[in-house]
């Protein structure tokens, strides 16, 4: 029997926002999205076992997002809190089944603003826990409207990186050792620019119509189990 080998005495916590794009153009895939959200906690756990290593606190949070020039101001950006997957599964898994491909008109989407909400998280900062880990995951098929346009609607919120430049300093604010990005997102700017260019980022080009190939899906995995 093996047992975990984290360092004795020093606990890990795991952060994890999933930025799902509800769009419209989303719906051949959607339930396959929400099924990979729902595995995701079982398979981590497998694959840190794997590892011989654990996760002490796993937290989940998710940001649905559609398109502020194209959709009413409460099916834009909806958000959940932070849920312990311990202990709050039932609540995670009540939000994500109440995802539906609905809204966006044409692309771009608003994908760039769901990051940014997502940056901005209440993070965990405890002192109890030595290790925090913080990873986002991007899953859309659209590209994203740039930051700057002009001429916002009166819901669009205040709080959002204003610029490109804005929102990559973000990202390089936070410890490199913590922070991973995983975009299963179309070949195609913004995405492959920040895939190239953001530390720890790693870019899985989406194909229209299909979902994440069971063996990226691993990839996404390990890259979460390897760096704790």
């Amino acid at each position: 029997m093996t047992t975990a080998t984290n360092t004795p005495g020093v606990r890990y916590a795991v952060d994890l926002v999933m930025c799902i794009d509800g769009t419209g153009s989303m719906f051949p895939i959607i339930e396959e999205v929400k099924a990979s959200a729902l595995s995701f906690y079982d398979k981590l756990e497998a694959k840190m076992a794997e590892k011989n290593k654990r996760i002490d606190q796993l937290r989940a949070k998710v940001i649905v997002f559609r398109d502020y020039w194209a959709d009413p101001a409460e099916k834009v950006m909806v958000c959940s809190n932070f849920l312990n997957l311990r202990t709050q599964a039932s609540d995670f898994a009540a939000f994500i089944s109440e995802i539906v491909a609905e809204g966006g008109g044409d692309e771009p989407e608003n994908g760039l603003e769901a990051l940014g909400l997502a940056l901005t998280s209440n993070w965990e900062k405890a002192q109890d826990f030595a290790k925090q880990r913080y990873v986002i995951l991007m899953w859309t098929d659209a590209s994203a409207h740039s930051l700057d346009k002009g001429l916002k609607p009166s819901h669009y919120p205040q709080e959002i990186p204003q610029t490109f430049d804005e929102l990559t300093d973000y990202w390089s604010e936070i410890p490199k050792s913590a922070k991973r990005l995983i975009l299963y997102a179309p070949d195609t700017n913004p995405w492959s620019v920040i895939g190239c260019s953001w530390d720890n980022a790693i870019h899985f080009p989406s194909k229209g119509g299909s979902g994440l190939e069971e063996f990226e899906f691993s990839e996404i995995l390990d890259a979460i189990a390897s760096s704790v």
